[in-house]
């Protein structure tokens, strides 16, 4: 008999005898389809993604990794990539279906990408022994390798982002969102062992998690400066699912040139979101630039302005400029990691054959700046938009001095709260990590103040004209563990609990190399 193909586990299992009521009937058939493996793959991701904002019902994560864990079980390595890569299409597909207001065929490739990484990486786990340690590790360091490949790193759909609502989100502080997914699996893996009646494997995974929560009680959190600034935010407003190209970029400077009428005096600090600021050259040469000036000196407070600059034909320029209560013009941060498919263009060639109408013209340029922006109130970590996703350009800004991040963005060009909605939970992981004061300010929604901690307040909705005040924002300084360490030791880790678990599986005598075993199919 031919072996099977790779997407394909073969029959399910035959069922006891039919019952013959109708209801009893189709209870048999809905067991039948359960005990195909790829049926039970999929419903790992499907858990996985409603783990995720907006669903954001984060104890799913934990049913995902016990059935993970049951479908590695002894399963040769053709069967352990099928069941990771259906489990990635099931994940990916629904969390970043917003890609496809960017660009369809962008999202396809993404999703069959990070499906087929996940796939990958969950057949290097070995079956038997050290199956547990390498599930640990193997989920790791796949999440490490999508926060820096394929694309300059595309971050999404990350496990912390689900647990930043509940008790694993304080671990950020200590390991970032490679130490969360650690222990999201960990919980799992606990829970999977305890069903199974292996009790010291069960408690063993339960108290590296304990320890890694109290860990993160202890560990630095900050400290304030004994400072503190009254900020305001200032909110446009307008549709959302607008693109730039199709934009009046008049009207949306307008919207929050009026609006920051509504700013009271006594600010210390005015914050406007990303890009609603587009000129066709440098906007301190343009009439935009003169009435920003104004602005700054009628609010007698630093005023921080997102702008989009032409440079020359083929690029633009995304930053963030500071202005001066005199209305001078002051420090400039231009954004380091780009949109993919929508600040530049991978495969633009080829890519614009099939989807010329819905790709930006221009490519952005790209910096290498750490982020840090001076202003008389404070100096800022400054992350624009889509850079809230990488834990990493926080951590820059921060340890170049920022005592608050400030996170410009702009998710107008999305219908829904798909986008919105993660990346106000990155938002709060960003916090966490830092141990700073997080202020993201977007053109029509979200905008919001987060405390050091992750909690969130003044969210304003999605396309109203909203101004925020919060007054005695505490200034901080010192660093947590993961400003001091970042991601790599947790990638270390990673290696080393999959080289680990390898190690465990050869010495405990039941699997050689992968590609000299055959065994049978199992239904679990």
């Amino acid at each position: 008999m031919s072996e099977p193909t790779a997407l394909d586990d073969g029959p399910a299992a035959p069922d006891d005898e039919l019952p013959r009521s109708e209801e009893a009937e189709a209870a048999a058939a809905l067991r039948r389809l359960w005990r195909r493996p790829l049926v039970r793959a999929a419903a790992a991701g499907l858990l996985l993604a409603g783990s995720l904002p907006p669903w954001g019902f984060w104890p799913l994560a934990f049913g995902a990794i016990v059935l993970l864990d049951r479908l590695l079980a002894d399963a040769p390595w053709k069967q352990r990539f099928s069941r990771g890569t259906i489990t990635g299409l099931a994940l990916f597909g629904p969390t970043i279906s917003w890609i496809t207001q960017l660009t369809a065929p962008g999202y396809v490739v993404a999703t069959v990408v990070f499906a087929a990484l996940t796939g990958a990486f969950l057949s290097l786990v070995p079956p038997g022994a050290g199956r547990r340690p390498g599930l640990v590790g193997a989920w790791v360091l796949c999440e490490g390798l999508r926060m820096a490949w394929p694309f300059g790193g595309v971050p999404l759909s990350l496990l912390a982002v689900g647990q930043v609502g509940g008790p694993l989100a304080g671990i950020a502080r200590v390991g970032g969102v490679l130490l969360i997914a650690t222990a999201t699996v960990l919980v799992g893996l606990a829970l999977s062992a305890a069903l199974s009646r292996q009790v010291r494997v069960a408690v063993g995974a339960a108290v590296a998690v304990l320890a890694l929560v109290v860990l993160a009680a202890v560990a630095p959190h900050g400290e304030d400066t004994g400072r503190t600034i009254d900020i305001a935010f200032v909110q446009g407003g307008g549709e959302q699912g607008t693109r730039a190209i199709n934009t009046d970029r008049r009207k949306v400077f307008e919207r929050h040139l009026d609006a920051s009428a509504e700013v009271p005096d006594g600010m210390d600090l005015v914050l406007w979101p990303e890009n609603v600021v587009d000129t066709d050259f440098d906007v301190q040469d343009a009439q935009e630039g003169v009435e920003l000036q104004r602005l700054a000196r009628r609010l007698a407070a630093p005023l921080l302005v997102g702008t989009v600059e032409g440079v020359d034909d083929e690029h633009f320029r995304n930053s963030q400029q500071a202005l001066d209560a005199k209305g001078n013009w002051g420090d400039r941060y231009v954004k380091v990691q780009r949109v993919p498919f929508g600040e530049w263009v991978p495969f633009r060639h080829w890519i614009e054959k099939v989807a010329p109408d819905t790709l930006a013209r221009r490519d952005a340029t790209i910096s290498h700046q750490s982020g840090l922006m001076h202003t008389a109130a404070a100096p800022l970590a400054v992350v624009i938009s889509w850079e809230v996703f990488f834990g990493h350009r926080a951590r820059s800004g921060v340890q170049a001095g920022g005592e608050l991040v400030y996170n410009p963005t702009n998710g107008s060009t999305y219908t829904g709260t798909l986008v919105q909605t993660q990346q106000i939970a990155s938002s709060r992981l960003r916090a966490i990590e830092t141990g700073r004061w997080l202020v993201q300010v977007a053109p029509t929604g979200f905008s919001a103040f987060v405390e050091p901690d992750g909690t969130v307040h003044q969210r304003t909705g999605t396309r109203e004209r909203a101004v925020r005040v919060r007054r005695d924002v505490a200034l901080r300084t010192g660093e947590t563990w993961y400003v001091r360490w970042g991601d790599l030791p947790w990638r270390v880790l990673g290696a080393g609990l999959l080289a680990g678990a390898w190690a465990l599986a050869l010495a405990d005598g039941r699997r050689g190399p992968v590609s000299r075993v055959r065994r049978p199919r199992a239904a679990g």
